[in-house]
């Protein structure tokens, strides 16, 4: 997929967003999370991810339930994200609905450990 076609892509699925997505966007976006800016639907490598931190190299993937049938292809996007530098973190949709609190403070975690290893 060339870069033009990957903008428009991007550009669709952020109007397009799922519930769990903008319930998360909700909490990250202005950075409200820690001072840390968020992007959403970020065009990397041949893929489109759900949010990034790029100050953190960290990046959000929000999964459905469609992704319970995609492990390897899910493990395999991971690997080459990773090499990349960026380290990835998954949370099942169900747990932004009944354990935002407990996301945040994961995601907030992560951010502060790799705000700490810059240093």
């Amino acid at each position: 997929m060339n870069k033009p076609t990957k903008t428009k892509l991007a550009r669709k699925l952020r109007r397009t967003q799922s519930n769990a997505e903008a319930i998360f966007w909700r909490e990250v976006r202005g950075r409200l999370l820690g001072g840390f800016k968020f992007r959403r639907q970020v065009p990397i490598d041949k893929f489109i991810t759900d949010f990034v931190c790029e100050s953190a190299k960290l990046i959000i993937e929000l999964d459905g339930h469609q992704h319970a049938d995609t492990k390897d292809a899910d493990l395999a996007r991971t690997a080459i994200l990773e090499t990349k530098g960026y380290r990835v973190i998954r949370f099942w949709n169900h747990d932004v609905y009944d354990n935002l609190e407990g996301v945040m403070i994961e995601v907030l975690a992560e951010l502060e450990l790799a705000n700490n290893r810059e240093l």
